[in-house]
């Protein structure tokens, strides 16, 4: 069992959002998308994760992730439709993979970057048949065929993604009509008692502050992005979950384990004795618990879109509602 506990979680909805498709500007692929992430470190750093200690340290800080892969499923299950094959992208060892029953699906094709995190867990651990198949999570469409996919999810995966509309629009392509895109991954506030830790112990030690913890996005940008892919029928919401910790150290010790480290290009080298430790008292100062213990938010963002068809529900044209609003209110 992991050292820590999962102390308070705060859910809050922000509901359903139905945009209109917006094509991709051609200005934007010329241009290609932005580097933000360096891709290869990450797959080293989930790699080291994967294998450190036989795989046995990496499972021990699996709590965070179960508990968003939990969550998902209890969104799938609220769709009343079973899929012979859902296809995990960027699954790791399988979170949501090892939820999944054969009521509802009977196989799912697992893909991962980091061949160490794919094949972490035996296949006893599965109740479905799988597939595991090591590819970069985007360049999907080079490992599977266009229409050729009935549902795909990816739980906590996306925001290390450089090229995000990109493969939101390669998940849309693969999809058949109708198909389904459950997603969820970390944005907005997610760790920013960390971040304003260390920004200001970084700024007092050494003059200056560099990128420690990876831009986050929101629930309008996600919104927006997943119009523009194509998506119909969104929804969006967001959950927080509060992890407390011993001290900043052990926080620290778990992001590393969980392949989470930092992997923005441009980062500084790690930083000094010093600064850390400025940061962790802090930390402390600013953010600690009554009990001596640091509190940890990951504010995670869940979606669902649906590929367009023309069997799905559309809603009416304006002006043709029968039913005056006044009326009843």
């Amino acid at each position: 069992m992991s050292r820590l506990l999962l102390k308070s979680i705060t859910q809050r909805r922000v509901g359903a959002r139905n945009l209109a498709s917006v094509s991709p500007s051609p200005a934007s692929h010329s241009l290609g998308p932005f580097q933000v992430f360096d891709r290869d470190f990450k797959k080293l750093q989930r790699d080291r994760a994967a294998l450190r200690n036989a795989g046995e340290r990496s499972r021990t800080v699996d709590y965070v992730r179960n508990e968003i892969a939990d969550r998902m499923m209890e969104r799938l299950q609220d769709i009343k439709r079973k899929f012979d094959t859902i296809l995990d992208l960027g699954s790791g060892p399988g979170h949501f993979t090892k939820l999944l029953e054969p009521e509802k699906t009977r196989k799912c094709i697992m893909v991962d970057s980091s061949e160490a995190t794919l094949r972490r867990d035996p296949d006893s651990e599965f109740e479905v048949e799988v597939e595991r198949i090591c590819a970069d999570e985007e360049n999907l469409l080079q490992v599977v065929e266009p229409n050729s996919q009935e549902a795909i999810v990816s739980c906590l995966s996306l925001h290390w993604v450089n090229d995000l509309p990109g493969t939101l629009i390669q998940i849309k392509e693969a999809l058949q009509p109708d198909g389904l895109f459950m997603g969820a991954m970390f944005g907005g506030d997610t760790l920013f008692e960390l971040r304003t830790a260390l920004q200001i112990a970084e700024v007092e030690r050494e003059g200056g502050i560099s990128p420690r913890i990876s831009p986050m996005t929101d629930t309008r940008d996600m919104t927006n992005l997943l119009g523009r892919a194509g998506f119909t029928l969104l929804t969006v919401d967001v959950d927080e979950v509060k992890v407390s910790y011993p001290s900043m150290w052990e926080l620290l010790e778990d992001l590393q384990d969980m392949g989470e480290s930092n992997a923005v290009i441009g980062r500084r080298p790690i930083l000094h004795k010093d600064t850390l430790a400025a940061a962790s008292a802090t930390y402390q100062a600013l953010h600690g618990n009554e009990d001596g213990s640091i509190p940890a938010t990951f504010q995670v963002i869940y979606m669902i879109g649906w590929k367009p068809s023309p069997s799905q529900p559309k809603p009416l044209d304006r002006g043709s509602g029968k039913v005056n609003l006044k009326d009843v209110l």
